[in-house]
């Protein structure tokens, strides 16, 4: 992996929110090819419930302060970083006061999830993608954890397809049994097609349970990686289908050797 670059977009990244499959994850893959020669950049949503303080978050004045359209509403885009203790890597924060600020990631005090969910989603995928093409660093592989990160494929192939810092990007989707019951705002069909992608690319999206809004990510990914040991019969009837490369489960022991190998000979080749 010498000096190939690889992007890590996920919705949770330890140390910054409890441990998770998602979260140990996306600071073990990062990690692991740092040490590998590669160079990475990780994003993850400045959560509320992030203690800014503790972790030593500053804004990032130079990449921060454009306005992102969310269904038709300006919204404005805060940068802030981090380094990981002991680790030669930065973490990028995607924040906004709207979607951001509260104390929680996903769900109220009583388990219930957040309706904005969905345009918190589609900012931090706008968001991501806005700040790295102001870094003006193109990546060779775009690494994708978490459902709050899935929208980041649809946006890449779609709403983006002709920005020329991707144009060689090869994106790779994490899918874990870790998701969301019920389903995410009944509007987010309109509000993805007002960005004026097309009916075919978000017909999964009439239903937009945690099934639906994967299966979109994987649809416009190169690529898939199996991050959970178990994953429900939906999930497998569908990636056993799949046309592209499929990397099984691998544990934290067994993943460094099993993702290099994935990356360079399935995933760039």
């Amino acid at each position: 992996m010498k000096d190939k670059r690889v992007l890590y977009v996920s919705s949770e990244v330890i140390p910054y929110l409890p441990e998770t499959e998602i979260s140990s994850m996306s600071f073990e893959a990062p990690r692991m090819v740092n040490n590998n020669g590669g160079q990475i950049r990780i994003f993850m949503p400045r959560y509320g419930n992030i203690n800014e303080r503790r972790h030593q978050l500053h804004e990032v004045i130079r990449l921060s302060g454009m306005n992102l359209v969310i269904n038709d509403l300006d919204m404005p885009l805060i940068i802030k970083v981090a380094s990981i203790p002991k680790e030669r890597m930065q973490v990028y924060f995607i924040d906004n006061e709207d979607y951001f600020k509260r104390k929680a990631t996903y769900a109220d005090e009583d388990g219930n999830y957040f309706s904005d969910n969905d345009e918190r989603a589609i900012f931090f995928a706008k968001g991501v993608i806005e700040t790295v093409k102001k870094l003006n660093w193109s990546p060779d592989i775009i690494h994708v954890h978490g459902w709050l990160a899935s929208f980041l494929p649809l946006y890449l192939k779609t709403y983006y397809n002709n920005e020329p810092l991707f144009e060689n990007s090869k994106i790779v989707t994490s899918v874990y049994d870790h998701g969301f019951n019920d389903t995410l705002n009944d509007e987010l069909l309109n509000k993805i097609k007002f960005d004026g992608i097309e009916d075919e690319k978000v017909a999964h999206l009439a239903t937009p349970d945690y099934f639906n809004v994967m299966k979109t990510a994987i649809d416009n990914s190169d690529a898939v990686i199996i991050g959970s040991d178990e994953l429900s019969s939906e999930f497998q009837g569908y990636l056993k289908n799949l046309e592209k490369p499929v990397l099984n489960y691998h544990n934290k022991e067994e993943f460094p050797e099993a993702y290099l190998d994935f990356y360079q000979s399935k995933v760039l080749d």
